[in-house]
């Protein structure tokens, strides 16, 4: 076992599969074998076409993806993925900061993202994160259809339908996210209860992208005026219905 054996323990017989997708393939060995060491199933892809391929053929539990890639990058790669597949939770690698790529990030069908460099403690939590959260997506859920003022979000086909039959697809993040504000209507979510659940830390990072959906959130519900989610700001949020 690796040496990060002590704080994740992974049952043998249930290894989580790993599509790592990445160009620089000194970063993608050392990745894979560290993975390797610690129980996961890792496979590699080097570009984006390649990275199709190998998703196909080996159905990942988590896919792992390089967005700066030669032939294809990982905004393009994920999208055709997407167009066939919605439910496998994608972790983006990236060493660009800006608000708008990590936004484009997760409209292309992220459900999280790391900056390069980062530690393999974080990235190993993170994909067992993704793991576990995808495992209870599948899970029965108690109601698939929910009112939200003037709308409605199928949450197994993660529509949202607006006012005059309007509708949009979110994200697996929005969806749950939205899941746990109308779970607790006109009360305050606090912000590090949403990110321990969803994200498995709250790390300031992962504040920042919390941000980032709830922005897109409020977004998309801006045409039913009595719906808002407030910031109830130091704490959390709240969606309020009127």
């Amino acid at each position: 076992m690796g040496p990060y054996s002590n704080l994740f323990s992974m049952d043998k017989t249930e290894k989580i599969k790993v599509l790592l997708v990445e160009d620089v393939e000194t970063l993608a060995m050392i990745v894979k074998e560290t993975l390797d060491d610690e129980g996961f199933d890792v496979s590699l892809a080097f570009d984006g076409v390649e990275g199709l391929r190998a998703f196909s053929e080996s159905r990942p539990d988590v896919l792992v993806v390089d967005i700066m890639m030669p032939n294809m990058d990982g905004f393009e790669m994920v999208d055709r993925i997407r167009r066939v597949d919605k439910m496998t939770p994608v972790l983006f690698l990236t060493s660009r900061s800006a608000v708008e790529d990590v936004v484009k990030g997760f409209d292309t069908g992220g459900d999280d993202y790391l900056r390069k460099p980062f530690s393999m403690l974080e990235l190993i939590a993170r994909v067992k994160a993704l793991a576990h959260r995808a495992g209870m997506r599948v899970a029965p859920r108690s109601a698939d259809v929910i009112r939200i003022g003037a709308f409605s979000l199928d949450t197994t086909t993660q529509i949202l339908t607006g006012p005059g039959g309007t509708s949009e697809e979110l994200s697996n993040r929005e969806t749950e996210i939205l899941r746990m504000l109308v779970g607790n209507i006109n009360s305050v979510v606090e912000s590090k209860e949403i990110l321990l659940r969803l994200w498995g830390d709250d790390t300031p990072c992962n504040l920042r992208s919390l941000w980032v959906f709830i922005t897109r959130l409020r977004q998309r519900l801006a045409a039913d005026p009595g719906v808002r989610i407030i910031n109830a700001r130091g704490h959390g949020y709240k969606l309020v219905v009127k």
